[in-house]
């Protein structure tokens, strides 16, 4: 029980230093926080302290939530969130001033509103359409003017949250989908030296082989997951008074182009570390290259780590693209000299041919996906 507790408050302790000491994740969401606390002051301070409105609970809360993630995510759920808590108000309401009796009025609303909810164009807020019809029929007598007053302070509350989250540092995530295809780029050139180190040292086992499938197979998820960070650097760019104040802009073809490469990359590394892995089992369905063969492939496994990396450097580093076309251009000569080597020392035995040939299928994909970059 100690030990878990003491890795939360570390984990924390880690979270919370690297929020004071440098821009990042951590940071970003302090900033979040911190906004969407002020938006629910403002929004309490002005409805509910200056103007003493009837339901002012209700701006403050819906200010709070509406301090998104993105700007544009803020506005379009804002916009929803209001349709929502609109049409539950209207709907219970009606039926309320009609029936005259809450507990009837609740048994035949909750079920219209919950279906209303999952209207597509109410999206994730369909929800609210409960919310609202609850706090009509829950919150004493039924009145018109409550009512209005409730969707009034719906729209402020609305308000307050949109224009906190857009004037006060409004978030961009451009850090996030350049870290994210450097973390991808830098596992893929690790896993391929791991490789290749043990190619070159023959000192390749199952276990070993284990890990480095496991690894090129958690790969395609950093990918994934740059490809999804790139989308919301996007996102975060729309509506945002930021970009025009730092001159900034969203991801360009060079991300698009950089994860197409490590999509490629992840793949035929899976592929790679595939044939070593059942090269290395104990039963054996396919045969290990013998040594001359593993040290030219670990060689050409080399070089292209090395080029995955001066790939991602030339893109979003200082790294220009002269270093990147001479390493490209090494790698396909030595793939050509490892095809011919494959193919002047084919062995006898069928299952070191199979061997051979998947190697080298995945070789020739990684060299014509990073020589495509070239052009």
């Amino acid at each position: 029980m100690i030990q878990p507790v003491w890795h939360w408050l570390q984990t924390a302790g880690q979270a919370v230093r690297r929020a004071w000491e440098e821009p990042g994740r951590e940071r970003d969401i302090v900033v979040q926080a911190l906004k969407a606390a002020l938006a629910a002051w403002v929004a309490w301070a002005v409805a509910g302290w200056w103007l003493k409105a009837p339901v002012a609970f209700v701006a403050p809360w819906v200010a709070v939530v509406l301090v998104e993630s993105t700007v544009y995510r803020s506005i379009a759920r804002g916009l929803q969130q209001l349709a929502a808590i609109a049409t539950g108000t209207v709907v219970a309401t009606g039926v309320a001033l009609l029936l005259h009796n809450t507990m009837t009025a609740m048994a035949l609303v909750l079920p219209t509103v919950v279906l209303l909810g999952h209207w597509q164009r109410l999206g994730s807020q369909g929800i609210y359409a409960a919310t609202g019809a609850l706090f009509v029929l829950t919150n004493g007598q039924v009145t018109l003017a409550t009512s209005a007053a409730r969707i009034a302070e719906a729209v402020f509350g609305a308000l307050v949250g949109i224009t906190v989250n857009a004037l006060i540092r409004p978030p961009v995530y451009l850090r996030d989908s350049r870290a994210a295809l450097q973390d991808a780029a830098g596992e893929a050139h690790d896993i391929l030296q791991a490789v290749a180190d043990g190619m070159a040292e023959d000192r390749w086992d199952a276990d070993e082989a284990a890990t480095w499938h496991e690894r090129a197979l958690r790969l395609e998820r950093l990918v994934e997951q740059a490809r999804s960070a790139i989308g919301w650097s996007r996102e975060s760019m729309r509506v945002n008074l930021r970009r025009r104040s730092r001159a900034l802009s969203a991801p360009g073809k060079d991300y698009d182009d950089a994860v197409v490469v490590l999509d490629y990359a992840a793949v035929h590394t899976a592929g790679v570390t595939r044939a070593v892995l059942e090269a290395a089992s104990e039963d054996r369905p396919a045969a290990r290259p013998d040594p001359s063969a593993a040290r030219r492939y670990a060689d050409f496994l080399h070089q292209t780590a090395q080029a995955l990396q001066l790939y991602c450097d030339s893109r979003f580093g200082t790294q220009d693209d002269h270093e990147l076309r001479q390493a490209v251009r090494k790698l396909r000569d030595t793939h050509d000299e490892l095809r011919r080597h494959l193919a002047c020392s084919v062995p006898d035995d069928p299952g070191e041919v199979a061997t051979y040939g998947t190697l080298l299928t995945q070789a020739r994909r990684l060299v014509d996906q990073l020589v495509a970059t070239e052009a």
